[in-house]
């Protein structure tokens, strides 16, 4: 899917920390590890349906 829509957050710093270590431990970049949480959240609640953002 390609990414064509910026998004720009301000989060804590422990926030940013805490996400630095996932991607990290995931091997992901921070963007990609923040996709992938947002993703889960998103179709978890019901408001993205699975596999809609694949």
């Amino acid at each position: 899917m390609p990414r064509d829509a910026a998004l720009s957050i301000r989060v804590k710093p422990t926030l940013k920390i805490a996400l630095e270590v996932a991607a990290k431990d995931d091997r992901r970049s921070m963007a990609s590890m923040a996709e992938k949480i947002l993703i889960e959240y998103l179709e978890d609640k019901g408001y993205l349906l699975q596999g809609a953002a694949d």
